[in-house]
């Protein structure tokens, strides 16, 4: 089934700022919210993809791949190891990640459900780690069909004497006084709609439920320290300069086991030799000789998959363009590929012999080497707009 127009999901306008969207994923998010809909399949459906939705927009750099390349462009930029909400994310994800959206620790709808039982009482372990940002730079043949790359980063990694717990050993943690080990607190609040029960994150032990009594000697009670990971990524062919990759979890490792933070991939393409791209398509510019060019030859170009020989046709004038089919580049996650496109230019040589201008001199005034342009011949402007419209 077709994924649907994250706008029209949320019901907003495409110039919606961060407000509007924050405020209608909230009324879309109520209304399908499992608790308010119990066992119906299609309402948990819908409140996932609202939460994909407002993921998506309220990111400027997803929202603007979005806008440029539809659902297409946010596939591509999963690379080996992205996500969707409406994929491998649960409740349990969706209520983490967006609870500031509704001012509330723990499930964002306890205020509006009374807090009791259920998502509100999840214990959240310890503080999540940052995302890092990383640039990979990819040649064009490498972009044409995608490859798998490994990567050293060096970031905050989960201790290896404690295992990120932060503890000197498993007699140094003890069950939260605060919280009584629930890792959250409850609060009555009053709200438009009346006095409400709320719960938000234990704020001494910031959610886990536990504290420790003895830090760990080697990360002094951080639950994690500086080292090194090599990370496998496997990019998607047809991705572009500025393009951003996600790769869920492989971030720095949160405090105190707090989950990680994400690895974000800008990709950089690096210049090609000879040729170049515009969106699908590439770029190469042909030189012949004035010879060549009246009398015809066959000539090879370079492509992406390599060398391929062209015919140039007696009288062919500089401008023409010919286009090599699916030698281009695919679009992201999509069907069918780019063309290349071979400029040619006739080359006229700066310096000449005696005996060449003598040459020239006797062709200079004979009827076919005139210029006779044929009446409607289309320019190279022409032909060029053409062939990107």
């Amino acid at each position: 089934m077709a994924k649907r127009d994250f706008y029209e999901i949320l019901g907003v306008p495409k110039d919606a700022d961060e407000a509007t969207l924050k405020k209608a994923y909230r009324k879309v998010a109520m209304q399908y919210h499992p608790d308010r809909n119990p066992g119906n399949t299609e309402a948990e459906t819908r409140f996932k993809e609202a939460a994909e939705a407002y993921e998506v927009l309220c990111d400027a750099d997803k929202r603007a791949r979005y806008d440029r390349f539809g659902h297409a462009g946010l596939d591509g930029m999963q690379g080996g190891g992205g996500h969707g909400f409406g994929g491998g994310m649960t409740m349990e994800d969706i209520f983490a990640q967006f609870g500031d959206v509704f001012g509330e620790g723990g499930s964002p709808f306890d205020a509006f459900f009374g807090g009791g039982g259920g998502r509100g009482q999840t214990r959240g372990r310890g503080q999540k780690g940052s995302n890092l940002r990383v640039k990979l730079t990819l040649s064009l043949e490498e972009i044409a069909h995608g490859v798998s790359k490994k990567i050293k980063v060096r970031k905050q990694v989960a201790c290896a004497t404690c295992d990120g717990s932060g503890a000197k050993d498993k007699n140094s943690i003890a069950t939260c006084t605060t919280c009584r080990g629930a890792g959250v607190v409850r609060q009555v609040k009053q709200t438009f709609l009346g006095t409400m029960q709320t719960t938000a994150a234990c704020p001494t032990c910031h959610g886990s439920g536990q504290t420790v009594t003895a830090n760990c000697g080697t990360c002094k009670g951080e639950g994690r320290q500086m080292g090194e990971e090599t990370i496998g990524i496997d990019i998607p062919a047809g991705v572009e300069d500025g393009m951003q990759l996600s790769l869920r979890g492989k971030g720095n490792a949160g405090a105190k086991g707090g989950p990680n933070g994400d690895l974000l991939i800008t990709i950089e393409e690096a210049p090609h030799e000879v040729l170049h791209r515009e969106g699908s398509n590439i770029i190469f510019d042909l030189y012949v000789s004035i010879a060549d060019a009246a009398l015809g030859t066959s000539v090879e170009v370079p492509t992406l998959d390599g060398m391929v020989k062209i015919k140039i046709p007696t009288g062919t004038q500089s401008g023409k363009i010919f286009r090599l089919k699916d030698k281009g580049l695919p679009q992201v996650q999509a069907y069918g590929k780019g063309d290349q496109l071979v400029h040619v230019n006739v080359w006229t040589p700066k310096k000449l012999s005696d005996e060449e201008k003598s040459i020239l001199e006797q062709i200079r005034e004979m009827p076919n080497f005139q210029p006779t342009p044929e009446k409607g011949e289309r320019t190279f402007f022409d032909r060029m707009r053409d062939y990107f419209s």
